[in-house]
């Protein structure tokens, strides 16, 4: 018999509308009790649209429902630390949106937490960057035919010249995000998968866009970082550039290059295409397995299956999210403070 699970939902983003509460809707045994949103008006639209049965006026309300199992937490950053302390304290099961919390000291209270619970499931969004197709990435690189992996190269690119008067979103307020910048720490959680965490970081980047126009009128200042470019060295030997950027015009595409001693693989996450050039070829070849193939966005359906006991968390564990957090630290660190920065272990 299928296990019934409860399941309130904390924020309804774009991501919760788009894939989450369809995602829980469509799986056997779940039911979307309740959500809050940042009004009531706002959780009662949501509720109307999908047919949840209830609201609530605060998020403790929800985490404290007896009737609830577990949680959706799909806010902006700077509630996801509070809201997953409090529901893994009540004993309900949390997924969590990716960027898991504001800074790493943040992430550590939210692991702490999770260890203290360890008969409940946590995981993280991870990371949607070639979910589907990198199994031909992982397949190159752990049959060997890059060789050693000697250098990794990641471009990314969120926007093309600098806007100054493009209104401010929750990205560039870091009352809302922390350190998190564009989508450098969600870039590193992909390279960490396909090839390994980094040992050190350093740093330099700026704003260009120093203020947005402001609801009231005049101008807010903005305090996160529009480019950023990291460079360093990986845990398995290899070096690491991560470059990221919203103000580069007719710079280079979302993509990442492996360069190997026997092959390179070129990670094109526009096209969704993965290219192998090897030793003694003359070009590089598609790679990429037929989209029929592809596992692709599993997040619902893995939390589930892991409150049933199904299976584990795979993507993404609390213990990854500390680790794009203490490298997302680090380059904040070392830019402010000119040094390259060792990262820990945990």
């Amino acid at each position: 018999m299928t296990t019934p699970i409860r399941i309130a939902l904390i924020g309804a983003g774009g991501n919760t509308r788009s894939k989450h509460i369809p995602k829980f809707q469509a799986i056997d045994g779940v039911e979307l009790v309740g959500v809050v949103n940042r009004s009531r008006t706002s959780s009662q639209a949501v509720a109307d649209e999908f047919e949840i049965p209830g609201i609530y006026d605060r998020w403790e309300d929800a985490v404290s429902d007896p009737n609830v199992d577990a949680v959706c937490i799909g806010t902006w950053p700077y509630m996801h630390c509070p809201v997953t302390v409090g529901a893994l304290e009540a004993g309900k099961h949390v997924l969590c949106e990716a960027r898991m919390a504001m800074n790493a000291a943040e992430a550590h209270r939210m692991l702490d937490a999770a260890s203290a619970k360890p008969e409940l499931t946590k995981q993280l969004v991870p990371s949607p960057f070639m979910l589907g197709p990198d199994a031909a990435l992982y397949s190159a690189i752990r049959e060997g035919m890059l060789g050693e992996i000697v250098a990794v190269d990641v471009s990314v690119r969120s926007g093309g010249f600098a806007e100054f008067d493009s209104p401010m979103s929750w990205r560039q307020d870091r009352e809302f995000s922390g350190l998190n910048v564009m989508g450098m720490g969600i870039f590193y959680e992909a390279l960490m998968r396909w090839v390994a965490p980094a040992r050190t970081v350093q740093a330099t980047g700026k704003t260009v866009v120093a203020s947005r126009p402001a609801a009231g009128g005049g101008r807010d200042p903005v305090d996160v970082l529009d480019h950023v470019e990291v460079n360093g060295e990986l845990m398995n030997g290899a070096t690491y550039r991560l470059t990221c950027s919203a103000v580069t015009g007719f710079g280079p595409g979302n993509a990442a290059w492996i360069y190997g001693t026997d092959g390179t693989v070129k990670v094109d996450f526009a096209a969704k295409k993965i290219l192998l050039g090897r030793k003694g070829e003359d070009s590089m070849t598609d790679i990429t397995p037929p989209p029929d193939t592809w596992v692709g966005w599993r997040v619902e359906e893995e939390f589930v299956a892991a409150i049933r006991g199904e299976e584990e968390v795979r993507l993404t564990t609390f213990e990854d999210g500390v680790r794009y957090m203490e490298f997302t630290q680090a380059v904040e660190d070392s830019r402010l403070q000119g040094v390259r920065i060792e990262l820990p272990t945990i």
